[in-house]
């Protein structure tokens, strides 16, 4: 069955679950499906077909997207406009057939080979035809072990947020930069802020963790692409690139630089019309000291440290399939305030890894007491397939799993509350996303504010003053703190 190009009253939805990469592969598909005439609606009530892009990262994400796909399901029936609901994401690509075979509600699963083709697959869907679930397979097989050969192997292999050109697209049919290759991409919301993909894939071997299985080996994109994407989305008025990855520090190692990000930045922020860039997703063990300086003195750049600790205890790190202890973590961070003393540093622990011990609990909340982090991010340890600690012997009673979440996410939501406490008196460059016009706030994010889940900045504007609008830069100091937040006054 070859179905028609879709009619301008051919509708989808884009349901997005999981992380900042997730939302660029949204916006990807979204680019795609709007060349090929079909019409985005932003209410899976209101379209034909709802996409939802899952995530399947942990446990709980992965509940999180069944239940968003079953909410999407209970959509369709007489009198609704849904007719059909398809998963797409990390979670159709890493269970495939067995998530068709126990969600009937899907009308497909489709993997990350699908996305150039989506529009022929919803159409046949839309169509009562039947499109083939996806057979899960380990990615890391698809591009070549050598990192420096991977380049040339990877135009066959599919690479969501790449914006990989179709070649039997015209070239007014996508969105175009002023200059440089072609963007496949549609904004979904009007922030001001966007996160732009600069690699895909991971090459380390932590032993909890499975997205290197369904994301693939580490591939980084040409500069070239990068910063084309930079200019096209300062053009749909972003002030902030959010640059994400399974793992920037490795940004360049495939392209044979290593120093690849430092000169890239400079770029990005010479962008007209972006005022901040802001690095994601930094491996403490790859992280070069030319890469904390470029970050630290590149005009532009925000003093911003997303650093995946994961623990403190360096026998549990070793266990965990990386590197590092409380004294290399703690020097680093010192290096880090050495270049930028204003920096804002976040991270993510897992506690009751199998194995862990009252001694590894107490060097961890140690390394998280003198560390002084902005945000920290509380995982409880839990199984996944086919991981190696799924092997592990020493696993831990779920409830003590559970108990040990609960006491160092109440410690780190005290030391994260003083942590903003201490940042009253500074003076910040709040960026604004939210205002209340009967209240008067404005919420935005200081510099050193990650978007999402990192806290917000509360701008109290005195009565009468002039109102912001959102993407302002609005100088301001820091006079109050709420948890997290902070709240501060122009000036």
């Amino acid at each position: 069955m070859t179905p028609p190009h879709p009619s301008a009253d051919k509708s989808v939805a884009l349901v997005t679950l999981g992380c900042t990469r997730n939302e660029v592969d949204s916006e990807e598909l979204a680019g795609r499906l709007l060349a090929e005439g079909w019409r985005l609606v932003d209410d899976a009530s209101e379209a034909d077909v709802a996409v939802v892009n899952t995530c399947g990262f942990v446990e709980q994400a992965k509940k999180d997207s069944i239940d968003a796909l079953l909410e999407a399901s209970d959509l369709k029936g007489e009198g609704s406009r849904t007719q059909k609901v398809v998963a797409v994401g990390c979670l159709a690509e890493r269970y495939g057939k067995e998530l068709a075979d126990q969600l009937p509600e899907a009308d497909a699963v489709l993997g990350f080979d699908s996305y150039r083709d989506m529009s022929t697959h919803l159409q046949t869907i839309l169509a009562g035809g039947h499109v083939e679930s996806h057979t899960p397979g380990d990615r890391r097989t698809l591009l070549p072990l050598t990192p420096v050969e991977r380049q040339q192997g990877s135009a066959s292999v599919a690479l969501p947020g790449h914006g990989d050109p179709r070649p039997d697209l015209a070239d007014d049919d996508v969105p175009t930069p002023a200059s440089g290759p072609r963007v496949i991409r549609a904004r979904l919301d009007g922030r001001p802020w966007a996160p732009l993909k600069i690699a895909s894939g991971c090459d380390r071997r932590c032993s909890f963790c499975a997205i290197p299985m369904f994301r693939g080996a580490f591939l980084s994109r040409r500069p070239a692409d990068i910063v084309a994407e930079g200019r096209w989305l300062a053009e749909q008025g972003v002030k902030e690139l959010f640059l994400v990855s399974e793992n920037s520090t490795s940004y360049g190692k495939d392209l044979g630089d290593l120093a690849l990000l430092e000169k890239l930045l400079p770029e990005l922020t010479a962008i007209e019309g972006i005022e901040r860039v802001r690095v994601s997703y930094l491996q403490p063990a790859e992280i070069r000291p030319g890469l904390l300086r470029a970050m630290a003195d590149t005009p532009g750049v925000v003093p911003y440290y997303d650093i995946s600790f994961q623990h403190a205890s360096e026998p549990l790190l070793r266990s965990m399939r990386r590197f590092g202890s409380r004294e290399a973590f703690l020097e680093l961070l010192g290096r880090v305030r050495a270049d930028a003393p204003e920096a804002g540093i976040r991270c993510n622990v897992i506690v009751g890894f199998p194995g862990e011990t009252e001694a590894d609990l107490d060097e961890l909340e140690a390394f998280l007491t003198e560390a002084r982090l902005d945000v920290v991010g509380v995982f409880g340890y839990s199984d996944e397939d086919g991981t190696e600690a799924e092997g592990y012997v020493g696993k831990l009673a779920p409830e003590v799993v559970a108990e040990r979440l609960d006491r160092f996410t109440r410690l780190v939501e005290e030391l994260n509350a003083q942590r903003a406490e201490e940042r009253v008196g500074e003076r910040v460059l709040v960026l604004v996303e939210e205002i209340d016009d009967e209240e008067g706030t404005v919420v935005g994010r200081a510099d050193f504010q990650g978007p999402d889940v990192d806290g917000v900045t509360i701008v109290h504007v005195p009565e009468g003053a002039p109102a912001p609008q959102v993407g302002d830069l609005v100088p301001a100091v820091v006079v109050g703190t709420e948890g997290i937040d902070l709240v501060a006054e122009p000036r």
